[in-house]
């Protein structure tokens, strides 16, 4: 058997296992063997790992990369580029339809036509429903399933001019019921449903994949902003003041009440609070379907980052906002540690800094205006090296981190060739160094490869980083030999079937019915 590619000599892991002493072959872009000691022909590409770990390639489920309502931030052709340059193969990102939009099926055509040809690394679609008219769920949704594989809509609960109230998100999920969808739903700031053809018989049956919902209260939030401009209090540290664990807290609780009463699985997105991540970990304890996200900046940065002069603070806005104590930080490590977290992603959502029309949006006439600020960091290329930081300090194993960072997400959104090391799935791979092999750098953003003027990271201390990164097989990221080396449109699209994750909870009913 000849192969394209030999991997030797590292440890090769898994979200539930690590093996060390096997090669890897790979053959048109495949895994094609695990196994000791693998022939190499001359025609065979062969990648010494020295003894270090090899995870599988990151998938990075919740980017935002040139969205119509972030006109300064990162295109498909340097977000991908930072993408692979941080170790992650997969992202996906989201078309964002307006609100006055009567169809999604022209705002899906042109952001696939954005990122035609223009990625470095694969790629799927969520789509951002913000006007849910019976056409669209009823005619146009199916359509984006089976065409093109599109099985996740994102509605906001919060924001003016995107929010759904309950009852229209309820209204929704009754609908895609009916059609033999199953729906998942992320609610504020998000919901997100899921859909799916109804199967021709049971044989047929794909699980669904879960809700994303980013939760927060939009009225305790809106009441906090209004109370806070009247009193001249309008630096960016106060954007955290405005959004306080319990608006978050509250609509976690609401979004899981919702989702028990339909009977439908949520993903709660970027979670930031121990209320909150309780509040999931309780439902998962009753064993109801609800799984959590969280982000790299709810692991490392606190709300002091938004205070500074020169509207510095503004780098850091995001919501859900940074908390405020260390304490925070450790609660959010636990619920990784402990499986309440079922993904972890970069939420990149990034605009640039010193550009008119990025984060300046929020100084007017010279003065700062917290509410006016861009919320979102970048984050796509640190996210799997901040993460791997936790491995070494002990705060979770490596396993966790490929379950978080790799597996879950994969399964959770139908990628169903990615996240795990295993003959058949697609040969993509993270490799990093062996300990005490790479030079101690201090991330400087001259260092990274998007396009935005920082990295709230700045200044950390790395000891380990991506090595290689190798996308179906062929390497995109050599960090000691040429850096990055992917071609513009060397990422494919991936049409996304159905959820591994969700198990036995692979049941469609056509017509809700109230509980007793």
């Amino acid at each position: 058997m000849d192969f394209d590619l030999v991997i030797k000599n590292g440890i090769i892991v898994n979200a539930a296992d690590t093996i060390a002493g096997q090669d890897i072959g790979v053959r048109n872009g495949k895994i094609a063997c695990i196994g000791l000691d693998l022939p190499v022909s001359e025609a065979s590409k062969v990648i010494d790992a020295e003894g270090a770990f090899i995870t599988p390639g990151g998938v990075d489920s919740h980017v935002h990369i040139e969205q119509w309502n972030t006109p300064t931030g990162d295109t498909w052709v340097t977000g991908s580029r930072s993408a692979v340059c941080g170790g992650t193969t997969t992202v996906v990102a989201f078309a964002s339809q307006h609100k006055n939009d009567e169809s999604v099926l022209p705002v899906v055509s042109d952001y696939m036509a954005l990122a035609e040809n223009r990625s470095s690394c694969d790629y799927g679609i969520h789509l951002i429903m913000t006007n849910p008219t019976p056409k669209i769920v009823n005619e146009e949704l199916p359509f984006l399933v089976q065409e093109h594989g599109i099985t996740s809509v994102k509605l906001y609960m919060t924001y003016d001019a995107m929010k759904l109230r309950d009852r229209e998100i309820l209204d929704i999920m009754v609908a895609t019921r009916r059609l033999g969808m199953t729906s998942t739903y992320l609610l504020p700031i998000c919901v997100m449903h899921h859909f799916h053809v109804l199967p021709r018989n049971l044989t047929d049956l794909r699980p669904s994949p879960s809700a994303m919902v980013h939760a927060e209260n939009h009225d305790m939030i809106d009441l906090i902003i209004e109370t806070l401009e009247a009193r001249g209090q309008t630096d960016p540290y106060y954007h955290a003041i405005a959004r306080p664990q319990i608006a978050e807290a509250e609509a976690t609780y609401r979004a899981i009440s919702l989702s028990e009463m339909m009977d439908t699985p949520i993903l709660l997105v970027h979670v930031s609070s121990q209320v909150a991540a309780k509040h999931i970990r309780d439902a998962q304890t009753r064993l109801l379907p609800i799984y959590g996200e969280t982000c790299p900046q709810y692991l490392y940065l606190l709300s002091s980052r938004l205070k500074g002069d020169n509207f510095e603070g503004a780098k850091c806005v995001c919501s859900p906002p940074l908390r405020e104590k260390p304490e925070d930080l450790d609660q959010m490590w636990t619920a990784i540690a402990n499986g309440t977290f079922t993904t972890f992603s970069s939420d990149h959502a990034a605009s640039k800094f010193g550009l008119e029309g990025g984060k300046r949006l929020g100084l007017i006439n010279g003065r700062p205006f917290f509410s006016k600020i861009p919320n979102g960091l970048p984050g796509l290329e640190t996210r799997l090296p901040l993460l791997y930081k936790g491995v070494q300090e002990g705060r979770i194993t490596i396993n966790d981190y490929v379950r978080v960072a790799c597996s879950n997400p994969a399964k959770l959104y139908g990628l169903n060739t990615k996240g795990a090391i295993m003959p058949g799935f697609d040969a993509d791979f993270t490799i990093w160094y062996p300990e005490g092999k790479m030079r101690a750098f201090e991330l400087t953003n001259d260092m990274l490869h998007h396009d935005i003027d920082y990295s709230p990271f700045e200044g950390m201390t790395f000891t380990n980083w991506p090595r290689y990164t190798i996308l179906r097989g062929q390497t995109v990221w050599n960090r000691d030999e040429g850096g990055f080396l992917a071609k513009q449109d060397q990422g494919s699209y991936v049409k996304r079937g159905g959820s591994s994750l969700l198990g036995s909870r692979n049941v469609f009913i056509n017509e809700w019915r109230p509980p007793v």
